[in-house]
């Protein structure tokens, strides 16, 4: 017999609520909230482990469930409780439980010989997170690194602004220096996105194995970073001001590299 909630004071619904406001409580339970259809077949389509959809029949058509696992329990949700639970009411009446992925820096998996790797340090804001993996995802880098991280990757607000991509790109979480370390190691060459002792971005070679190093819009990349890069690259400004949005910046970068890797 199907499950149905129509109680927005359902002790189940109120651990939801929780799940989706609180990063604690994600790292306890180890499971995340996705919502939206295109997002949570793309969490599928990353190998993410659902455990339950929630539906509300008033929004969703059941009948596009006969698309999922039988090992995945399905709840018929009230459209009060939709709301209660959904970050946006404009979705298509679906959300999902999952589980979350280990993004530890030891866990990471690259297969190419020369990787492209895409490295933010410390973004604040959840939509430039997800505004990255976007431009990640578009430019098929290798892998996303995420320098002391401010929140945790399945944030509601990254899952939404990331459109998805939060699942299909390689992503991995660790400390400036264990990532400094890693690339290293790896023999990666480390391309810092800085005001001073730079050269324009479009003079080097990123046809090797490189990682691009964004920072925040209001500091910019910490002196650990800039005192380890290869070289430190410039974007010219035309303009008056001396910088632009860390998603932009780093689109304009990223695709420079794919541009130079695919004239080879």
């Amino acid at each position: 017999m199907k499950k149905v909630i129509t109680s927005t004071q359902n002790s189940f619904v109120k651990e939801l609520v929780q799940l989706k406001d609180k990063s604690r409580v994600r790292k306890k339970t180890e499971t995340f909230l996705i919502e939206g259809f295109r997002e949570i077949h793309l969490a599928l389509q990353g190998n993410y482990q659902l455990k339950t959809i929630l539906f509300d029949p008033s929004i969703f058509d059941h009948k596009q469930l006969v698309n999922f696992s039988d090992d995945i329990e399905i709840i018929e949700i009230s459209n009060d409780v939709y709301k209660k639970i959904a970050l946006r009411e404009t979705t298509e009446g679906i959300l999902a439980i999952a589980k979350t992925k280990n993004l530890d820096l030891n866990s990471l998996i690259i297969n190419s010989k020369s990787p492209l790797i895409l490295v933010a340090e410390a973004p604040e804001k959840p939509g430039n997170i997800g505004a990255l993996l976007r431009t990640a995802d578009a430019a098929g880098v290798d892998a996303v690194l995420i320098a002391n991280p401010k929140t945790d990757m399945y944030n509601p607000n990254i899952i939404r602004s990331s459109v998805g991509c939060v699942f299909t790109t390689n992503i991995a979480t660790g400390s400036t220096n264990e990532i400094i370390e890693y690339l290293k190691e790896k023999n990666i060459a480390i391309y810092g996105a800085a005001l001073t002792a730079s050269v324009e971005y479009q003079t080097i070679d990123y046809t090797k194995s490189s990682a691009i190093v964004v920072g925040t819009e209001a500091t910019g990349l910490t002196d650990n970073w800039l005192d380890n890069t290869t070289k430190n690259i410039i974007i010219p400004m035309r303009g008056a001001i001396d910088s632009m949005n860390v998603s932009v910046s780093a689109a304009i970068i990223v695709f420079e590299a794919v541009r130079q890797r695919q004239i080879l």
